[in-house]
Parts: structure tokens; sequence; C-alpha cells
């Protein structure tokens, strides 16, 4: 069990505050602050801090020894475990953030196993570089994800039932619509949905820059009417402003327009188109880079391969139930990931001495965002985890109980989801 420091990612549409706060740095940051990676990405794995000093809160300093990517290499066996690195190919099967949003990320989607093994044999064998702006499949892995909030979390994520998607259409009342939106009152289903995806997704220059002002017009009398629809109006508007001429704030009409409560958990599985729009949460995927563009970008968007990808079932977005009892809930929704969210009161009269037990081996990261928690190995390691701060868990280091120190706390365990 090894301090761990993670790095952070200035995206633009990143937070000043959250992050900087998060690591104990100046608030606000000169620059936005998007994602804290911990894991053993290729561009940007995290190093193992020398010494015992639980301080050292990721990217706060402290001497870097190695880097996880290097452990893996050196001892598989012992970091991942024997059956776990013959199943992960000796690689850390996914990648643990801290993510913080102030304005929307673009529209996207991601593949399958089975369409992300066959995209990245066609881009290889057709000599594709790597890191080609064009490259949609750099690595032969699916990015399923989840993302668990730490504030009220704004996004959107899949096809918005048709029926509710033609009644927004008609209360936003655009003419230069009335034909698409009738095209999908007559076919309220997901190929009725492919059919005006498409048809806006493949629309000219010329006609989204006619479009999207008549759209966004619409949206402005609506809002101002406090229609029933105000908050996808305003959502709209948003978009629409930041990303003018992009046929992404057409197909964000489609799609499901919520709001997660702290300490929901939102699933994306292949195929689902999604934004996220603000707010923070700890966020758990695939260590993959496959993403298809759906818009809401300047990078490149591969339409053809994008429809190969996208599921047009329409319905609500997926929210995980989790499962557990007492402080700890886990979210296992892929064999590539779960997530503990270990929330303590601080006023546990029933917790057992040594904290509760995981119930997860094999590689493990804990990251610590509200108060400490105190681990304790199999081995008799034990380390405290302050706010701010991560620690690496090997499969040596087997089972592993977690515990409040003097108060609440709030911390997050990565794992595969293979179980024990």
């Amino acid at each position: 069990m090894e301090v761990l420091r993670g790095s952070v990612r200035t995206y633009a549409w990143g937070s000043r505050t959250h992050l900087a706060e998060l690591l104990g740095e100046e608030v606000p940051s000169p620059h936005p602050q998007a994602e804290l990676w911990l894991g053993a990405h290729r561009d940007e794995p995290s190093q193992l801090l020398a010494g015992d000093t639980p301080g050292d809160a990721p990217g706060n300093g402290g001497d870097a020894t190695r880097s996880l990517a290097d452990v893996l290499r050196d001892d598989p066996q012992g970091a991942l475990g024997p059956s776990r690195r013959q199943r992960w190919s000796d690689r850390l099967p996914y990648l643990l953030k801290v993510l913080a949003a102030e304005e929307p990320l673009s529209l996207q989607a991601h593949p399958s196993a089975e369409q992300a093994a066959a995209g990245y044999a066609r881009e290889e064998a057709a000599g594709v570089p790597r890191t080609a702006a064009e490259r949609n499949y750099p690595d032969p892995l699916p990015k399923p994800e989840l993302l668990c909030a730490l504030t009220e979390f704004h996004a959107l994520a899949g096809f918005r039932d048709p029926a509710e998607t033609v009644a927004l259409l008609r209360a936003l009342d655009v003419r230069a619509l009335d034909h698409h939106t009738e095209l999908l009152a007559a076919q309220p289903d997901a190929d009725g949905l492919r059919a005006l995806f498409t048809t806006w997704i493949t629309l000219p220059q010329r006609a989204v820059d006619d479009l999207v002002p008549a759209l966004l017009d619409g949206c402005v009398a609506h809002a101002r009417e406090h229609g029933p629809f105000t908050t996808e109006a305003r959502t709209l508007l948003d978009l629409g402003e930041r990303y003018p001429g992009d046929a992404g704030v057409l197909a964000a009409l489609l799609l499901n327009r919520f709001v997660l409560a702290p300490g929901q958990c939102l699933y994306q599985p292949a195929g689902s188109p999604h934004a996220y729009l603000a707010g923070a949460g700890v966020e758990l995927m695939a260590n993959s880079d496959n993403v298809l563009r759906c818009g809401l970008t300047p990078k490149h968007v591969d339409v053809p391969e994008l429809l190969r990808v996208l599921d047009f079932a329409p319905g609500p977005p997926t929210l995980l139930p989790g499962e557990g009892r007492g402080p700890v809930t886990r979210f296992t929704p892929s064999e590539y990931f779960s997530l503990a969210r270990c929330a303590f009161a601080g006023e546990e009269a029933d917790l057992p001495d040594d904290g509760v037990d995981l119930g997860v081996e094999g590689p493990r990261i804990v990251v610590t965002v509200e108060g400490s928690v105190r681990l304790r190995t199999s081995r008799g390691q034990c380390r405290e985890v302050p706010r701010g701060t991560a620690a690496w868990l090997p499969a040596c280091d087997g089972p592993v109980t977690v515990a409040p120190v003097d108060g609440p706390a709030l911390a997050f365990v990565a794992a595969d989801g293979l179980g024990v």
C-alpha cells in the first residue's frame, strides 16, 4: 500500500475551484482544472511516492519514485494477481478520475468490445497513425464508464422517449422544424430517432447555420414564458452560445436532460450518446481512449462510424442502484471496473474496530474527497488517506478494511469488476 500521486488535466471546460480546493492548492487556480487522473494510462500514469507521508496529496509535491505503469511492468503478478494478470494482459483495466466541469463537454459515445476490436484492426490495416486526428480507435478496447456525483451534476444521456421529444419540439414552435417534428411523430421509435439524428448530423453547414438560430429563437421565447421545457430550452441556448453553427446543438434536442443528486451514479454503456454539462463527480471507466464524437466540439466527427456505434433505443438514463449495506455502496456494471462509495457519518456505533471489509481484491485505488479514512491490509499495513490523497493497493495486499478517522469521511475505491 503506497501513496499515489495523480495528474491534473487542464481542459478548457474545467473548474478553477473544485480540484484546487480538493488538493489544497490556491483557489481559484490559474487555469481550469478538469480532471484528476489516477491510474496507469499510457499518456500520464500516476506516480508512487517515497516514504509514508499521507499528506502528499495528488499533484501536491512529494518525491515520485516510480510510475504505476512501471510497477505493473516490473511485477504484474504482485500488482494484479495471477488470474487477473492473465485476464487483463498485464494492464490495469480501469482509470479513475475526479471530474469537475464548469462548461459542457463534447457530445460523444463509446464502442462495444466487438466494435472496438474491429475498428482498431481496420484502422491498423489501413495504416492510420494512432495519433491522427481522424483516428477513431487508438486501442482495441471498449470504454464503458460510470460517474458518481459529488455535487449536483447536470448531464445529457441516452435518447429521450420520442413522444416526449415530439412534445418538446411542438412546444418550442419553430416553423423550420415542423417537418422534422412530424416525421418523428409518424415514427416514434428507434428507427425514427435514427432517421432524424442522421438528417440533422449530415445537414450542409449552410442549413445548420439557418436552423440552429431559428431553434434558439424558439428556446428564448419558450424560456421567457416559463414553458414546461424551460430547462431544456436554457440548456440548448447555452450550447448554442458555446458552439455556434454546430449540428450537435440539434442532436442535443433528442437526449434526456437530467440532474444527478450527490451520491447518485450514472452508467454509460456502449453506444449511449452523452454530454456532461456541469458539476463534479468521481468517474471510473475502462482504460481506453476510444471516443466517437457526435458534436459540440471542433474535433473530428466520423458520421458513418458514429452511426454504426450509436444505440438509438430510447429510454431513461441508466442510474445504478448500488449494492451493499452500511457505509459502503458498490457499483459493478462492468467486468472492467467497480466503484465502492464509502460514506461515513462519523458516528457509526456498530462499526468494527478494524473498519469495513471492502469485499474486493485485485488492484485497487482509493481516493478520499472528504475527511480522512484509515486503510488496513491483511498483511498488517495501516495508512491514513486524508482528503485530496490517493493510495495504491496491489493484489498482493489481500483483503482491505476502511474506517473513518475522527469524524465524517467520504472515499471511493476503484477495482475491477471481478470481485473476490
